[in-house]
């Protein structure tokens, strides 16, 4: 048995580049950037007019001029025109061209127009005020969006002003998640008295979702010849086996045994962690395994550690570790790490975790009560006080 930690190390020392795909860039939220995205022009690219209402050389202000016949009319979307006559002034809209020979924008709010002649009502006037100058937020040229970004709704207005139609983004693997059982029945159907419902396989897909990776499913019965036969089909024809159950140590926990005939390369087989211990992952030449134990909170807890952190690194995305203080003390004897749902909540600008009573790994609805794992280290302290800092997995 091996610490999460030296569990962790053998995972991502097993990553895996899938390549680079090019697709439409409103479907990329959520996927990892391949590329720079440089701005093709400056942001923006001329002095943007950044309210409604005229625009003069302040040099006539400054010598004590505060009415301007008004020359023309300078909407956004239309060519930039220039003033004639530096006395005068254009009316100009919010996001137009600053006319030529023009240096600040007066408000609406702040003038009189009548008769075509603006006035100004104030004496408080700054020369560019209310200019959003050319290449101010960037220069042409300059990096927007780093390449392996994670692209979210934020990037993908850069990605349309840049015109960037499509957008090269890392491969997905190609993913199965494999669940075994004679227990489990269809979402659909009234189980038996001995039987209950899938769960894990749906976990597991919506976990996958959540990081925009599209899986298969499969399930098959406690039935070692068919069991091998699948897994050998499946180790051939995915980049990923993710499974869930027939791991531990019971009777028909073939999965150990099918993976060991099959040549499937073992790393490890069981963790020093509570919910999760009997993990096993693994590899061949072409496909990673990660066979979680069956128990749905051990599955939960496993991919959201082990499985995102193996794809985020071999994506080459760097996900910052978020830590969380304990609001009480936690009582914990055994000398395991001890993943712990707590709740979490922000006070003075710090996030506080509060445990949440759970009845084991087997308590699925216990997770809805939670939003995140805290990770209390494997220790032969049986106290972790309350006011400490520790690492989190947030699934919320």
């Amino acid at each position: 048995m091996i610490s999460s930690e030296q569990a962790l190390e053998l995972i991502l020392n097993s990553t895996q580049d899938f390549g680079v795909e090019e697709i439409p860039f409103l479907n990329s939220v959520g996927r990892v950037l391949r590329e720079n995205i440089v701005a093709d022009r400056d942001f923006p690219p001329f002095n943007r007019v950044a309210m409604d209402g005229i625009a003069i050389d302040f040099k006539s202000f400054k010598k004590g001029q505060t009415a301007y016949t008004v020359e023309g009319v300078q909407p956004a979307g239309s060519p930039q025109e220039t003033l004639q006559n530096t006395e005068n002034c254009f009316e100009v809209m919010t996001g137009a061209v600053l006319p030529k020979n023009t240096n600040t924008v007066i408000r609406y709010e702040d003038l009189k127009i009548e008769n075509g002649v603006a006035n100004i009502l104030i004496e408080d006037i700054n020369e560019s005020q209310n200019i959003h100058q050319q290449g101010s937020d960037k220069k042409e040229g300059v990096v927007l969006i780093p390449e392996n970004t994670i692209i979210s709704v934020a990037e993908i207005g850069v990605l349309a002003t840049v015109g960037k139609v499509t957008v090269k983004v890392a491969k997905q693997p190609k993913v199965m998640i494999l669940t075994t059982g004679d227990e489990l029945v269809n979402v659909e159907q009234q189980p038996l008295a001995h039987q209950i419902r899938k769960s894990n396989v749906f976990t597991l897909v919506s976990l996958l979702e959540r990081i925009k990776i599209p899986a298969e499913i499969a399930h098959i019965t406690d039935d070692k010849s068919t069991l091998k036969q699948k897994v050998k089909q499946y180790l051939q024809d995915f980049d990923v086996l993710l499974c869930s159950g027939a791991v531990s140590k019971g009777k028909f926990d073939y999965l150990p045994e099918v993976f060991n005939e099959l040549g499937v390369k073992k790393l490890f087989h069981r963790i020093a962690q509570r919910p999760g211990k009997p993990f096993w992952f693994g590899e061949t030449d072409y496909c990673k395994v990660f066979a979680f134990p069956g128990n749905p909170v051990s599955t939960f807890v496993n991919c959201l550690l082990y499985f995102y952190a193996w794809f985020y690194k071999s994506n080459q995305v760097e996900i910052l570790q978020e830590t969380a203080i304990l609001t009480e003390d936690v009582v914990f004897k055994p000398n395991l790490a001890y993943f712990l749902q707590v709740k979490l909540s922000d006070k003075f600008g710090h996030v506080l975790a509060t445990p949440v009573k759970a009845n084991g790994s087997g308590d699925l609805a216990s997770l809805v009560q939670a939003d995140a794992f805290i990770q209390l280290p494997k220790t032969t302290d049986t106290v972790f006080k309350q006011g400490y800092n520790f690492p989190i997995f947030r699934y919320r």
